[in-house]
Order: structure tokens, then C-alpha cells, then sequence
């Protein structure tokens, strides 16, 4: 069910996706005319709000989408409220703080598709200089969806070993300069593709069907997705990827894998960053918004 303030798009891209649908597994897709279609909805993913322009960061359009995505919120939940809220609003690692602090969810149901996209990117960057599948790279990136992102090298791993050992006896060697770069280019992959082409929803739109079939499908399946916690590291409410595990009633608690200490350094700053932007963006509130709160 797709719902959108302009229906007429809302309608063309149901059926555009039910086209395409029709060529893999079958599919209902319809384009909702107000909020109460949304009622029995399983899961529910918010996507609105302004997207990145050149010269951006994710952080940047916090005060604009965090007054969008409540007013939208209030509406949902009004049909909906035991649904599971998946965000892909930027920042996302803001939006579950605000389903949480001011609607009352439990954190477990307000879940950002968070570094979830930049994990998938992290393995494919390794694939391609390893010569494997995506598939068999164990590795995560923790921490903000921006530029503050932590990619966790000191535990991927390949075939049960470390990677750096796995990619020392393939002969395809990661020093730490190599390391370096690729952190960089995982970091700012998005910027890139939005210089290209002007936006960045393949990839984004995958990881949103892939998180929304585990949770839909109870699979209990491992992501790197972002959740309100309210300490983490020292740092108080804040909201970070971390590995979660998903399901039918959404994400279960955090898992802290173990971190060396530039890591974890570089984890607590980015949670530090965002306990900032949280702070800022409930901030931003409008009164009804506020008023609305459980």
C-alpha cells in the first residue's frame, strides 16, 4: 500500500511496481488514498521528507523532515498504533527518537534502515577487491548513517577468520592504506551516486524490501540497523546501527560487538554526534506534535 500527498504519483508507481512485480513473485500493490488504508498494516515505512541536495549532509535536514515525519506519525498511528515503523527518512538515526521520546513506541518497533545500506556497501566493496560473494563477507558498519559511520574491520570476518588474515592468504593483501580508502568510499558512496545521477534509491529501496521481508517474515535474521537507546558508551539517548536481530515485533535489543579501541573511540563520538542531533530535532517539534505524545 503506498500513500502519498500526490495520488496520482502514488498511483503510477503502484503500478509500475506491480508490473515489475509480475516478472518475480507475485504481488497486491495498491496506492492508498488517505491514512485510514493503512489500517492492519504489518510493518510501515516513512519515507518522506526532503531529500539531499549537493553540498548536504544527512544532519542538514534535520529541522525540515523531523516536523514532516512527526505530523506523518501522528496519522499513522492514529489507525495503526502496534504497527512496526521502519524509517528511511534522512537523518534516520534521528526518527525512531522521535517515534519513541514522543509517541510512546517501544524502541524495538521504530527501527532506521541505519548502516544496514552501509554494511551492503562495505561487502560489496570487499567482494570486488577479493574476488568473492558479498554474501560470504561477515563485516558491519556501526554508528551514524553519515559521516560519522564506524566500519567495524577488527571484526569481519571471512571463512571464520579475520578478514585481514583471510585476504592475506588469497593474496590480495588489505594494508592499512588500502583500508583507509575504502572506509572513505564506503563513507560517501552516496554522495557520489547523487552527483551522478541526482539520487541515491536502488540501493536504499533493496535494503527497504530486504528489512521489511525479515520483519514481515519473522526471520529473525541479524542487520546493522539503528534503534533508540538511552546510554550507550557514556553517551545518553542516542540512536546508533549496531547489529539487531529482526523479526515479527521488530528489533531486538542492541548487540555490542567487541570494538578495538579506535573503534570503539570513533563509535562513542558518533553516538555523541547524534545524541546531539536527537536533542535538536525534538527540539524542533511543532507544539502539535508535542502536544500528541504518549
Amino acid at each position: 500500500m503506498l500513500l502519498d500527498m500526490d495520488q496520482t504519483r502514488a498511483r503510477s508507481e503502484a503500478a509500475d511496481i506491480a508490473h515489475a512485480a509480475a516478472f518475480g513473485s507475485p504481488a497486491l500493490i495498491r496506492a492508498a488514498g488517505d491514512y485510514a488504508d493503512l489500517a492492519g498494516a504489518q510493518v510501515v515505512v516513512v519515507t518522506a521528507g526532503t531529500s539531499l541536495k549537493p553540498g548536504q549532509t544527512r544532519l542538514d535536514l534535520l529541522a525540515a523532515n523531523v516536523g514532516v515525519v512527526a505530523s506523518v506519525l501522528e496519522r499513522v498511528l492514529a489507525v495503526v498504533p502496534d504497527t512496526v515503523l521502519l524509517f528511511a527518512t534522512n537523518p534516520v538515526d534521528v526518527m525512531p527518537a522521535v517515534a519513541v521520546r514522543h509517541f510512546g513506541l517501544p524502541r524495538g518497533r521504530a527501527i532506521g534502515t541505519g548502516c544496514a545500506l552501509d554494511s551492503a556497501r562495505f561487502r560489496d566493496r570487499l567482494a570486488r577487491h577479493l574476488g568473492v560473494s558479498p554474501s560470504s563477507i561477515h563485516a558491519n558498519v556501526l554508528g551514524e548513517h553519515g559521516d560519522s559511520e564506524v566500519l567495524h574491520w577488527s571484526g569481519a570476518q571471512i571463512a571464520g577468520m579475520p578478514l585481514v588474515d583471510f585476504a592475506a592468504k588469497l593474496g590480495h593483501p588489505l594494508p592499512l592504506e588500502l583500508r583507509e580508502a575504502m572506509t572513505k568510499e564506503v563513507r560517501t558512496s552516496a554522495y557520489r551516486i547523487k552527483e551522478g545521477k541526482g539520487v541515491s534509491n536502488f540501493g536504499i529501496g533493496g535494503c527497504i524490501a530486504r528489512l521489511t521481508r525479515a520483519i514481515v517474515n519473522d526471520e529473525h535474521v541479524v542487520f546493522s540497523v539503528s534503534t533508540f537507546m538511552e546510554e550507550l558508551l557514556g553517551v545518553e539517548e542516542t540512536c546508533v546501527s549496531l547489529p539487531h536481530v529482526l523479526s515479527a515485533q521488530g528489533a531486538s535489543e542492541p548487540f555490542l560487538p567487541p570494538l578495538d579501541r579506535a573503534e570503539e573511540a570513533a563509535l562513542r563520538h558518533s553516538a555523541g554526534v547524534l545524541c546531539e542531533a536527537i536533542r535538536a530535532g525534538l527540539g524542533a517539534l511543532p507544539p502539535k506534535a508535542l502536544d500528541s505524545r504518549a
